[in-house]
């Protein structure tokens, strides 16, 4: 009775539908009905300046003092000029040049979707980990993990500065 039990579920987890490309980590879930809570930004506090006459004309769809900069206070937080990105596009192209100096391949997100997917096929788990849909995304890709207090400990004794790294929780214990 008791191996009856087992074939038959193991048969009917055989005939579940499944897909071509192994779910290891399904961060796209269905949408739900309603308002994107990360899609609203509140207002930063108002402020006076101390000469109003220094405020600019206020145009429609134009910037507004209080409005969220997340990519300027991200640069400012890693230490950087946010000043830089208010020049637009053309602030970051000694940076791009840079990257692209030893070319570039325009198919680059192809060909390593292709390696990924062959990838997680070959480190799709184990017979009952597959059976019960249990997530081995990051076991999976574990020896190829960055441990980031060890490449901040490299860092720091080739000279970066790395003024925004925040202390390493396991030395505060």
């Amino acid at each position: 009775m008791r191996f009856g039990l087992v074939f038959l579920m193991i048969g009917l987890a055989a005939c579940g539908g499944g897909s071509d490309d192994p779910n290891l980590l399904n961060i796209q879930q269905p949408r739900a009905e309603g308002p994107d809570e990360f899609g609203v930004l509140p207002n930063k506090p108002l402020q006076l300046p101390e000469d109003v006459a220094v405020l600019p004309e206020p145009t429609p769809g134009g910037a507004n003092r209080a409005d969220q900069t997340p990519q300027a206070d991200a640069v400012a937080a890693l230490g950087g000029n946010a000043a830089v990105l208010a020049r637009g596009p053309s602030g970051d192209r000694a940076l791009i040049a840079y990257a692209g100096r030893n070319g570039v391949d325009p198919d680059i997100r192809t060909e390593l979707a292709a390696a990924d997917l062959e990838f997680r096929r070959d480190n799709d788990g184990r017979l009952l980990e597959r059976l019960f849909n249990v997530n081995v995304y990051f076991r999976a890709y574990e020896e190829m993990e960055l441990d980031q207090y060890e490449e901040l400990e490299r860092l720091r004794r080739l000279g970066v500065r790395t003024p925004a790294v925040p202390p390493d929780p396991a030395r505060d214990r």
